[in-house]
């Protein structure tokens, strides 16, 4: 049973999913309170039902964040069902459902996530744009259903399909010369080519100006990439299992996965599926960069996926500070805090001002009077916010919160006119699919080869690879491990062979559990821990190294600092760049090294060998990377 709601404000219902066995159990519920007759239930649930359910639980948890700052993060409740919540944007997401509560709060988050790759700062979208709230369901299935199956999706990692260095250069090359044909016959000059097989990251190519994708980005399209694909194959099919999820009929999104589909690809031309997508860029100074995305199946399983930045980013970095600065404003007044009015109105006020001076250099003919507006809007709840502070005027302070809603319209407009551009999206979609046909000529000799290293891209037990039967030979006992550089979030981990002799009594459940055990102490601060069941030996290790590669301790070791963290990944928030910086307060981030080592042995192996097999992991993993790597200090 589980079950996403997206409650605006008013806490009107802008977006909900859900399976059957949570409308069954609402219906039986609100049959129970007397909302329902027997007669009136079905399938589906209609908003004003949930509105009745929910909205004593919604305006509590308003009431707590907005006049006492301490809002509930979860409820649980004696029949075993668990609610979790998350703000964004000043809207509320509610999880409902029988998962534990961590397990909730990552569906959760991912959700929120997705939301701003798809609407950037403005929720609403998901009401008014019938496909962006499809394309959210489509996405948090493939999701949900990549997490069960992807261990590198698990830890939230990139896998890199691991090939010879002319298979490589094949690639590259390939793509250098699409993504050059596309700069020749279109305005564009930002732009990215990436190659991914089945879920695995192949190689990219970008242009000089574009900037960098960071790795949560490139675990987006994967998921964007499994999503187009997925449901292609099953346009005309309707499921019925217990993954299949509805919304009231009075919701935008349409209650049947096929009349997803007819949106989500409507734009869909030659094969080739077009969105537009606000990417996170490289860093936090730049959020929400616009780009128009393309992807081709040029066989199955292999994926041509180009992107182009649209836009200036200073305008969209500068509109999502902007709707940022005025939630907060919102919250800091409903919570009559005046000593904290001052600082979040100069925030505020200095991302408007970066927004103007973005807008005057940006060449959009449809600009001109929003940008009039912005500017007029602004000067006027200007005047009154500092008549409040230096006055304590009550009714300028009224007449400024009265003039927020015009504000966030024509900052609404703004964002229409500078980030969903479709003129971009279609003149760059006609010239793609030539484009791809002379990729797919290039890989043309490789897609088998390619289609059965994306299954087994290193097995374990493998004899037809020296670099791994060394392994076998170095490390009697190793069963499995998962090595990830969380400077680039690139997993380096044997493909998972549960038909393997060695490996017969262990289960993907194992695997997965070992994760979640091991991420649960990482919150409580534990950076290294080993235990064990009847079968084998687990241990995890997460360390820090300097740039020359010698290992550092924490400053400030992170026992409390991690409870504040967002949860171990980076789909839903950089969990291991916030943990260098609460660990180390005085050294910038990117001086610092991050890395994390999973390991699975036979239970007859001792804690001293388990220590020495990961030592020399951590030390000789360059050999399937193909780089060397410094080596570390376990303890």
């Amino acid at each position: 049973m589980k079950c996403i709601l997206v409650f605006n404000h008013l806490n009107d219902i802008i977006y909900t999913k859900y399976n059957k066995k949570f409308a069954v159990h609402i219906n039986e519920f609100a049959k129970s309170q007397k909302l329902l007759t027997q007669e009136e239930i079905n399938s589906k649930l209609t908003t004003a039902i949930i509105v009745q359910i929910f909205s004593p639980i919604v305006t509590s948890q308003r009431i707590m964040s907005c006049q006492f700052g301490n809002s509930y993060t979860s409820i649980q409740c004696q029949d075993g069902i668990n609610m979790t919540f998350e703000e964004y944007m000043g809207f509320l997401f509610v999880c409902i459902g029988l998962d534990d509560v961590n397990t909730m709060k990552r569906f959760l988050n991912t959700c929120v996530t997705m939301v701003r790759y798809l609407c950037g700062p403005d929720v609403m979208l998901l009401k008014s744009n019938t496909q962006l709230a499809a394309l959210v369901t489509g996405l948090l299935d493939s999701w949900s259903q990549m997490q069960n199956y992807d261990q590198a999706m698990f830890v939230e990692a990139v896998e890199q399909l691991m090939v010879n260095s002319d298979l490589t250069c094949v690639a590259i090359q390939a793509i250098q010369e699409a993504v050059d044909k596309l700069q020749a016959v279109s305005d564009g000059n930002r732009i990215h080519g990436l190659v991914l097989v089945e879920n695995k990251f192949l190689s990219l190519y970008s242009t000089q100006n574009a900037k960098e994708l960071s790795a949560t980005d490139i675990l987006f399209l994967t998921v964007l990439n499994e999503c187009t694909n997925k449901l292609k194959v099953i346009q005309d099919v309707e499921s019925d299992s217990e993954e299949e999820f509805y919304s009231p009929s009075s919701s935008p999104v349409h209650n049947s996965l096929a009349t997803n589909l007819n949106e989500i690809f409507q734009p869909e031309i030659n094969g080739i599926s077009s969105y537009q997508i606000l990417l996170s860029g490289p860093d936090y100074q730049t959020r929400c960069i616009p780009h128009a995305i393309h992807i081709k199946e040029l066989s199955p399983g292999l994926s041509l996926v180009i992107l182009m930045e649209v836009g200036n980013p200073l305008v969209s970095s500068s509109l999502y500070n902007t709707f940022t600065n005025i939630h907060t404003i919102q919250t800091v007044q409903m919570q009559s805090d005046e000593d904290t009015l001052r600082p979040v109105f100069d925030n505020l006020d200095n991302s408007i001002k970066k927004l103007c001076d973005a807008l005057k250099k940006t060449k959009h003919g449809g600009i001109e009077f929003a940008y009039k507006q912005l500017t007029k809007q602004w000067e006027f709840m200007k005047k009154k916010y500092l008549e409040f502070m230096k006055a304590h005027s009550a009714e300028a302070l009224l007449r400024a919160e009265s003039s927020t809603p015009g504000l966030l319209d024509t900052l609404k407009e703004i964002l229409s006119l500078t980030c969903f551009d479709q003129t971009v999206l279609k003149s760059s979609q006609r010239h793609i699919n030539v484009i791809a046909e002379g990729v797919a000529e290039k890989f043309l000799s490789y897609n088998d080869f390619l289609k059965v290293k994306a299954l087994r891209n290193f097995p374990l037990g493998s004899r037809h690879s020296l670099t791994i039967n060394k392994y076998l030979e170095e490390f009697p006992g190793l069963v499995h491990f998962l090595y990830i550089d969380r400077s680039n979030h690139r997993v380096t981990a044997p493909t998972l062979d549960f038909n393997s002799e060695q490996t017969n009594t262990l289960t993907k459940k194992k695997i997965w559990s070992m994760i979640n055990f091991s991420r649960s102490h990482l919150q409580e601060g534990h950076l290294s821990l080993m235990w064990k069941d009847t079968t084998f030996n687990y241990a995890y290790f997460l360390w820090f190294e300097d740039m020359a590669g010698s290992p550092v301790k924490p400053t400030i070791f992170p026992t409390n600092a991690s409870k504040v963290l967002p949860q171990p990944g980076i789909l839903c928030g950089d969990f291991y760049q916030k943990l260098k910086e609460a660990c180390f307060p005085k050294i910038s981030p990117a001086k610092i090294r991050c890395y994390e080592l999973f390991c699975i042995h036979l239970g007859l192996a001792t804690a001293s060998c388990v220590l020495e097999h990961t030592r020399r992991l951590a030390a000789t993993i360059w050999e399937l990377k193909g780089h060397p790597n410094n080596p570390m200090d376990l303890l």
